[in-house]
């Protein structure tokens, strides 16, 4: 018995589970593309692997929809790893541990992987399933959606013959997307000049912990707190009173994921230990003050560490280590002035790491408006050529520009208003989707984008609503039925 069966839905729930059990984050696709492979191979159906690991399968129409026009369905099938301190799972070798509780599935300590893992499983029951009514479905399943978009960039479209496009990265039901932000790693670089540790200095692992987190696009506008500025903010204010060592920074895994832990090791004169936890607990209190309606649990803590520490960062690298985090864009830049609510342009620092060689600050940049997204990546460039640091710009990848007038997204709201006897939200949205990647190599896309009820994707908090995925399968399996021309 599976942990999900009896939960309806047909046979979505059955392969959303399988997927859970198949190691599958961000350059770890293998497994579970050779999954898809043989699920394919096994019913006869027509199927592409490339060698990035993108599968492509396609399905005839069903009788009487044989020479209707194409319709492409398509999500990731890598996801964001993430898990709470102290969770020991292996996401390279062991599968997601998923429980039930009330309407959503959970995960234990980790990510669920529900982005984008879901609209896997939506599209196996589909392929899976010879009773139901739809037009030829070409599937494409990707790869590296959540470090750059790598699977849409290096996926070659010459055997797919649809115009008709269905994302289904899209994580609230109801909603109907028709355009998304376009964006860009700028990623900056600080050589990390070191020097012998001071005498008669104590090392202490500064953490921050107990942040929310939350996905850097689709969660920005929520203001909640990124734990690598906070510890940018800590380190200034220990500065300001107290001659202090730093040794290391480092928080975060993903650029995509607003940061919910970071920590610094410094070295702080024996006669400040007091001193330093007063700033730090005046911080803590400070912040979570400042917090109060979107974090609950930030806490700050200063660890004494018992191994010795015998090279620091110089006096000047740990300055422009401060005013680097300090002085990076973070959150939401500017609002949209064509659509109310929505989120034009944002910055995220969501790595940050030391490493022999250099600190390094990870920023994901996003806007709807090109011009918008070069300036603030002009801005992370001046504040690092201030600080003697360089910036390599990575995985830029193009918007998708709404289109009012799509007859993908008049059915799909038509449809949506004959079932639910309400109308759908139509709406864009401040993340990346990779249907800005698929309109350029296949012109003349019609699409739209759909998804359940997901909450905290990114985070270890992931959950799925049981009962949204059920009623967007059946939404999707009623507009595949309308498709009949």
């Amino acid at each position: 018995m599976g942990k999900l069966d009896g939960l309806g839905g047909d046979k979505v729930f059955y392969y959303f589970e399988e997927i859970c059990k198949i190691p599958h984050g961000s350059e770890n696709e293998k497994a579970l593309s050779d999954y898809i492979v043989a699920f394919a191979k096994e019913r006869g159906l027509y199927c592409r692997q490339d060698e990035h690991y993108n599968v492509l399968i396609k399905k005839p129409g069903s009788k009487g929809y044989e020479d209707v026009a194409p319709v492409i369905i398509q999500g990731h099938i890598d996801m964001v790893c993430e898990k709470n301190a102290g969770n020991e799972l292996d996401f390279l070798t062991d599968p997601i541990e998923i429980y039930v509780q009330d309407d959503f599935i959970h995960a234990n300590g980790t990510t669920l992987g529900a982005d984008n893992g879901i609209a896997v499983a939506y599209m196996l029951a589909l392929l899976d399933d010879n009773t139901l009514a739809h037009p030829p479905v070409e599937t494409i399943f990707t790869v590296e959606e959540e470090i750059g978009m790598g699977g849409a960039r290096t996926f070659e479209p010459f055997d797919v013959e649809g115009k008709r496009f269905l994302n289904m990265d899209t994580e609230e039901e109801g909603v109907l997307l028709s355009g998304c932000a376009g964006g860009r790693r700028a990623n900056v670089y600080l050589p990390a000049e070191r020097c012998d540790s001071p005498v008669s200095r104590k090392a202490f692992q500064i953490s921050i912990r107990g942040l929310k987190g939350g996905h850097s696009g689709a969660d920005i506008h929520l203001q909640r707190a990124n734990a690598n500025c906070l510890l940018g903010r800590v380190l200034y204010q220990l500065k300001e009173k107290i001659d202090f060592s730093l040794a290391s920074v480092d928080g975060g895994n993903m650029d995509n994921a607003i940061c919910r832990e970071a920590e610094a090791v410094v070295l702080i004169p024996k006669e400040d230990e007091e001193k330093a936890r007063e700033i730090l607990w005046k911080a803590e209190k400070s912040f979570q003050e400042e917090y109060n309606s979107c974090e609950s649990s930030i806490t700050i803590t200063m660890e004494a560490l018992k191994e010795e520490v015998f090279k620091v960062l110089t006096e000047d690298t740990k300055n422009k280590v401060i005013h680097i985090l300090m002085l990076l864009p973070y959150g939401v830049q500017t609002m949209s002035l064509e659509m109310d609510g929505l989120v034009e342009s944002s910055s995220n620092i969501g790595v940050l790491k030391t490493t022999p060689e250099y600190i390094c600050f990870d920023n994901a940049v996003r806007s709807s408006v090109e011009s918008r997204k070069e300036f603030i990546c002009q801005k992370i460039k001046s504040v690092a050529n201030l600080c003697g640091a360089k910036v390599e710009e990575v995985n830029d990848y193009p918007g998708w520009r709404f289109n009012p007038d799509s007859p993908m997204l008049e059915l799909f709201a038509k449809t949506y208003q004959e079932r639910y006897g309400k109308e759908a939200t139509i709406s864009a949205i401040h993340a990346g989707l990779e249907c800005g990647l698929f309109s350029e190599k296949i012109p003349n896309l019609d699409m739209v984008s759909i998804g359940p009820e997901m909450y905290d994707v990114h985070t270890p908090d992931e959950r799925l609503s049981i009962s949204s995925t059920i009623r967007v399968w059946e939404f999707l399996k009623e507009v595949l039925k309308q498709m009949n021309h």
